[in-house]
């Protein structure tokens, strides 16, 4: 978060909840606004995933009383987009540098620095910017481990059932070699530039300053005074790992998995990156998928189709299940065997959804073809076409 949107972002508006909002009003309008805007809900949609990034980004701080309270602060000086100068400052505004206020810069007037805030308000927004008070602008920062994608393909039983496989990734990891540091000798400077903080001040014009990574150490805060050959000064090298991940049980084709702490090693104390899995699955020569039921096709004779019967159906994983055949069962109608589908969110199952179809034999021979013609002489009187011609003459 930069101090940009801290300033400017109003997070109670993105909430749609006021700003005496309870903690339980709060969590409540994010779960309701989260699971409407949730990618896995609008696949495809820029927009969508742009505004749950952004309700994220609000519950974050909204969420936390510490953040809030500290967010709360910032927009009570800020709230009209300028500094409000404290008692006796004279009225007007000032042009200053956000870079004073948290990082300790020069003195103000009596009480120490911008409109009398003794040694700066580093301590307000320390939270939320990772920047220390009034002299901590030396100190170095824990940085996050990057994020990893990686991509499974499953079996249709395993995508039902679930899965624990073996998946190799390459991320960028902490240099073995010198530590990550990026210095051979392991003894790392901290960067003229930023003074370690891994940030600089840019304008933005009416006064601000806002800030960018700091060019000349990526970032880091810190420069190799002799460079390591492994991973040229950088601290980071890739690094191949095998690992144990598991699939839950329901997972359908194309979807993707978050795996929090589990992408590449943060730096300097930093917490791990996340791994985002993209599941493929393989298609059943039987069994077919309709949300969290199964289908399949199942081959009955024109005898059990007119007259009824029972029929036994092949399950996934499972013995097979007896259906009851209606008498009159027409040729595509569906059926259905409950519980005996894909793993739900909440560990029920969906259906088996059976559908009908009426095998015609090819070769008709001795009894069976006397049969069916005795079958023909006595319903020769009946026209199953009729009501389709009938309703063609009225169109």
């Amino acid at each position: 978060m930069s101090t940009k949107d801290f300033i400017e972002k109003d997070y109670y508006k993105v909430l749609g909840v006021p700003k005496d909002a309870t903690e339980a009003e709060i969590k409540k309008a994010y779960r309701k606004l989260a699971r409407e805007f949730h990618p896995d809900a609008n696949k495809g949609n820029v927009k969508a995933e742009e505004r749950f990034k952004e309700i994220s980004e609000a519950n974050d701080v909204l969420g936390d009383p510490k953040k809030r309270k500290e967010y709360d602060e910032a927009r009570t000086l800020f709230g009209n987009g300028g500094f409000r100068p404290g008692p006796g400052a004279g009225g007007g505004s000032f042009n200053f540098d956000l870079g004073d206020l948290f990082g300790g810069g020069a003195q103000g007037g009596a009480g120490g620095g911008a409109g009398g805030f003794g040694g700066g308000i580093g301590d307000v927004f320390g939270g939320l910017f990772n920047r220390g008070g009034a002299g901590t602008g030396t100190r170095t920062q824990p940085r996050r481990g990057q994020d990893i994608d990686s991509e499974v393909t499953l079996s249709f039983t395993e995508a039902i059932e679930g899965a624990t496989v073996p998946l190799r990734m390459s991320s960028q990891s902490p240099c073995k070699a010198c530590s990550g540091t990026g210095d051979k000798n392991g003894t790392p400077r901290v960067c003229p530039t930023c003074v370690g903080t891994g940030q600089v001040a840019r304008g933005s014009g009416g006064g601000f300053s806002l800030t960018d990574p700091c060019p000349d150490c990526k970032g880091r805060g810190l420069m190799a005074e002799h460079p390591c050959l492994e991973c040229k000064g950088s601290g980071r090298a890739k690094s191949s790992r095998t690992m144990q991940v598991r699939i839950p049980a329901g997972v359908t084709d194309s979807q993707r998995i978050r795996l929090r702490g589990k992408g590449a090693p943060g730096e300097r104390g930093g917490p791990a990156g996340d791994l985002y899995v993209t599941v493929h699955v393989d298609a059943h020569p039987v069994f077919g998928r309709k949300g969290d039921n199964l289908t399949v096709t199942v081959p009955v004779t024109f005898v059990e189709a007119a007259l009824g019967g029972e029929v036994r159906v092949p399950t996934l994983g499972g013995p097979p299940v007896t259906l009851k055949l209606p008498e009159g069962t027409p040729n595509g109608r569906t059926m259905r065997a409950r519980g005996k589908g894909a793993v739900r969110k909440d560990g029920t199952r969906g259906d088996l959804l059976v559908t009908v179809e009426v095998s015609v034999p090819k070769d008709v021979t001795g009894n069976a073809r006397d049969a069916l013609e005795a079958y023909r002489e006595a319903t020769a009187g009946e026209d199953p076409r009729a009501e389709l011609f009938q309703a063609a003459k009225g169109a």
